[in-house]
């Protein structure tokens, strides 16, 4: 499984997110989208929605009664009810649950750092896992750090 750290420093969650889902769901994925914040759920429901004027992205709240047909589900948990292959944690906190995707994209900010640091080292030692690690360069674009 493979586990990608999205540091965000100058391309917002709000432009990196539309991206990686509408990239999954291209390649025939699914996505779980995993926030603990309502509020912030709330927002990735309407930016999916709204984020580019030319593509549309198929997507819904969990609980909304057809969970299982959502090529992107947007949940507060790690309960993969649309049997997403892919995770999107996109609340800065990192869950070992996302271990049982084939996928995950960690996304953090400078205020969860160490959190995402401590979830890095823990998953060194982890069999199967292989981790990457993404930063942006000053105009924006993702590299690999190495």
């Amino acid at each position: 499984m493979q586990v990608d750290f999205y540091h965000l420093t100058v391309t917002p969650l709000e432009r990196a997110l539309p991206s990686i889902a509408q990239r999954v769901v291209a390649g025939g994925g699914r996505l779980l989208i995993v926030s603990a914040d309502a509020a912030q759920r709330g927002a990735i429901d309407k930016l999916l929605w709204s984020y580019s004027p030319d593509s549309f992205l198929p997507h819904g709240q969990a609980g909304g009664g057809d969970d299982g047909s959502q090529p992107v589900l947007i949940a507060a948990d790690v309960a993969p009810a649309n049997e997403a292959a892919n995770i999107a944690l996109v609340d800065g906190e990192w869950r070992d649950a996302a271990l049982g995707f084939d996928r995950a994209f960690h996304f953090f900010d400078a205020e969860r750092i160490a959190e995402a640091r401590l979830a890095w080292k823990a998953l060194a030692d982890r069999d199967g896992v292989e981790r990457r690690y993404w930063k942006q360069d000053d105009a924006g674009k993702w590299e690999q750090a190495t």
